[in-house]
């Protein structure tokens, strides 16, 4: 084959979940069709929460993914709150917060660790890393197991938290358990230094590619939002308030993907740890702030790629916001909170900073309080176009290296976003 004309044709993307495919077709230089597929079956869980109690969303729809469960069990649970007019609690904000950097800190750890060092070093798993870098992977297993251990004590389990509620928390975590994970949060500090000096002696190997786009997150004053706060994009001036969002995402069918596409202000944005980045990197905690200019991110970046790097920033940020949220924890008196909930009929939106993105539930109730109408848009299916007009970019800039390399940095970049493909065909 001529190196001009190419054919790749990826069924499916490894070292991702789910599956995601690439085809190129190029003819004497010129790209005739380049595409991210996604042939994943819909899973209609916004079909499966109709009928149900409002007690039940939260507990159903955080199967919509095994790696950001307690994001979808929070959104859910903010979406009935905004519906049925519940207020929450200090120590409930704080407990879910809390929970949440925990899962952050899991999904990026694991992320980095484990599926973006390979391709830094061009490997093609991580069980190479045994012998090349041993210490690294010790490292990312401490701060692995710690972060689960986070969610274990404070949700009740790992995955598919069982003590976050509607309006409360079922059980709290013992002062003691708090004081013990402060200090092991403490002490994985060395460990996050360990990993981010490993991926800046690595970064040259990220490719150097920008494509300039829109970035969409939650944004609150004074804080690098997660939990709380309004959307806001690097086009906009003014936030939205979370419960327009259909006006931000604005989704559509592509004949190539069962996942939709969403665009706002320009054919496409992005959303996930870069993301939040370029959106609310002055709001960064002290340490994460200086993880990031060791790191190289200072300002805006439009290299998709330097959504790794954003991930390790956000490695150190959840540690720290973890932290205060424990010393903010022991200062009060905790004690269950009542379950005494007035069903009325009404609708609401939830939106919370999952590791890969925003992401929005929306749902409305009768007056049984029984689930009529859900709609859920996960974060992967925000970033498909954005993937898809990278690729369009990148294509024509990387092809005079040759079928093989194009295919590794293609299969690179949508790794980069760390996508949860099944979880975003809905």
């Amino acid at each position: 084959m001529a190196k001009n004309n190419i054919h790749i044709e990826v069924n499916h993307v490894t070292r991702v979940e789910g599956h995601g495919n690439i085809v190129v077709d190029a003819k004497d230089g010129q790209i005739e069709k380049v595409q991210w597929q996604v042939p994943e079956a819909p899973r209609f869980f916004e079909a499966m929460v109709v009928g149900r109690d409002y007690s039940e969303l939260a507990v159903i729809t955080s199967r919509i993914c095994g790696i950001c469960s307690i994001g979808h069990t929070l959104a859910s649970l903010k979406a009935t709150e905004a519906a049925l007019g519940i207020g929450i609690s200090e120590t409930t904000r704080s407990l879910r917060e809390l929970l949440l950097h925990g899962e952050t800190l899991q999904s990026h750890i694991l992320h980095i660790g484990y599926l973006v060092v390979p391709d830094l070093l061009r490997v093609n798993s991580v069980f190479s890393l045994a012998e090349t870098h041993k210490d690294l992977l010790l490292a990312v297993t401490k701060v692995h197991r710690l972060a689960n251990e986070l969610c274990d004590i404070i949700g009740g389990r790992t995955t598919h938290p069982i003590r976050a509620r509607v309006g409360r928390f079922s059980k709290l975590p013992e002062k003691k358990e708090l004081e013990e994970l402060k200090s092991r949060l403490k002490d994985i500090l060395p460990d996050l230094q360990k990993i981010a000096e490993t991926i800046k002696a690595l970064a040259d190997n990220f490719p150097a590619f920008e494509r300039e786009t829109e970035y969409l997150s939650l944004t609150q004053a004074g804080e690098y939002a997660f939990y709380g706060g309004d959307c806001i994009t690097n086009d906009i001036a003014e936030t939205i308030p979370v419960n327009r969002y259909r006006e931000i995402v604005n989704e559509y069918v592509v004949p190539q993907s069962t996942a939709k596409f969403g665009k706002f202000n320009r054919d496409s944005f992005m959303v996930g740890a870069l993301a939040r980045y370029n959106n609310n990197f002055r709001q960064l905690t002290s340490l994460s702030t200086q993880a990031a200019e060791m790191l190289g991110l200072k300002g805006i970046s439009y290299n998709p790629f330097m959504n790794n790097i954003a991930q390790v920033v956000e490695c150190v940020f959840a540690v720290e916001k973890s932290m205060e949220h424990i010393d903010r924890l022991l200062d009060m008196e905790l004690a269950l909170e009542a379950d005494k909930i007035e069903v009325k009929a009404g609708s609401g939106v939830g939106a919370v900073e999952v590791p890969r993105g925003i992401l929005f539930h929306e749902y409305e109730y009768d007056d049984r309080g029984v689930c009529i109408k859900a709609n859920c848009v996960i974060p992967t299916n925000l970033n498909h176009n954005n993937i898809q007009l990278d690729f369009e970019k990148m294509a024509p800039e990387f092809m005079e290296l040759g079928p093989d390399e194009l295919r590794f940095y293609l299969e690179m970049l949508v790794r980069a976003y760390d996508p949860c493909i099944s979880c975003s065909t809905h």
